[in-house]
């Protein structure tokens, strides 16, 4: 899929917002595609992970923002054990998600933005994910309660999900991880 550049001459926003959210040295990438030939979602979407990386250098804000890849990346981190360059490309996604959501441009197709908020606001709230109360708020956002209900017994039986949250985690750790997000 050829991108096409705009003659305008344009300050590079977005590249500097992922750099500063993120930590991540974009410019550093080789445009060697490792990390699109190891990730699992390559093939599902329409711009793979090294053509993320390609745009954000070529300050194309809002094809990059609005790419389907931004809400697909499972964050598996298997770009970046392959990178030579070691360019975390799951936090590069995680910065354009806060872009994504901070410009009101999470329109992805699907829940995934749904599933996304919700997840994190368990963990923020308990430290760590409660399936039960992140299931249940996704749930009543997707207005589609039963689907997939016939399976719960057989999650509780087999101790896959649980009831009631833990509270084990370090709740200070957590809540100075979200600080520094914002």
């Amino acid at each position: 899929m050829p991108i096409v550049i705009s003659k305008n001459k344009r300050e590079a926003g977005l590249l500097n917002a992922v750099r500063e959210i993120s930590g991540v040295d974009v410019a550093r990438c080789l445009q060697c595609k490792k990390c699109t030939n190891g990730c699992p979602v390559a093939t599902l979407v329409k711009v793979p992970p090294s053509e993320i990386i390609r745009r954000l250098l070529l300050n194309e804000d809002d094809s990059t923002v609005n790419s389907d890849l931004v809400w697909m990346c499972a964050s598996c981190e298997t770009c970046f054990s392959r990178c030579p360059m070691q360019i975390d490309m799951a936090a590069i996604m995680d910065a354009l998600r806060i872009i994504s959501i901070k410009r009101n441009t999470a329109k992805q197709k699907g829940n995934v933005p749904l599933f996304n908020k919700w997840f994190l606001k368990t963990v923020k709230v308990f430290g760590r994910t409660y399936d039960l109360g992140m299931i249940a708020a996704y749930k009543v956002g997707t207005s589609n309660y039963f689907q997939d209900a016939d399976k719960f017994p057989m999650m509780l039986r087999k101790r896959k999900i649980a009831l009631f949250p833990s509270f084990k985690a370090d709740k200070k750790y957590v809540t100075r991880i979200f600080k520094k997000k914002n």
